[in-house]
């Protein structure tokens, strides 16, 4: 399995961005697992955002939620991550991750 993920990049804070993973490769292993976002701040531990499974139950970090939306398009094997009202504090490289599988991660950064 192949993550594909995009979408980072420079907002003001109070901005949003979407990122956006998509998955290649064996349909055997993307379609029965969740699919879940990391992120990683510079100088700290990687840390779960968001996950969602395949029927669509989500699964928020507290500072997130009201703010961050996870969704996934099962056709597409792709999944989705709307984040509104950004902080600084949301700055990090977001990784897009499948079972054991990673994507490279796209570096969002918060700032003015």
């Amino acid at each position: 399995v192949q993550l594909q993920a995009s979408g980072g990049g420079l907002v003001e804070p109070g901005g949003s961005r979407r990122l956006t993973c998509v998955a290649s490769g064996n349909d055997n292993y993307i379609r029965v697992n969740p699919m879940t976002w990391y992120r990683q701040a510079p100088g700290k531990q990687r840390e779960l955002v968001a996950s969602i499974t395949v029927p669509g139950t989500t699964n928020y970090k507290d500072s997130v939620k009201g703010r961050f939306t996870i969704s996934r398009d099962n056709a597409k094997d792709t999944v989705y991550l709307q984040m509104n009202s950004l902080k600084p504090d949301d700055t990090a490289i977001y990784y897009c991750n499948l079972a054991r599988w990673w994507g490279r991660g796209t570096l969002v950064t918060v700032s003015s």
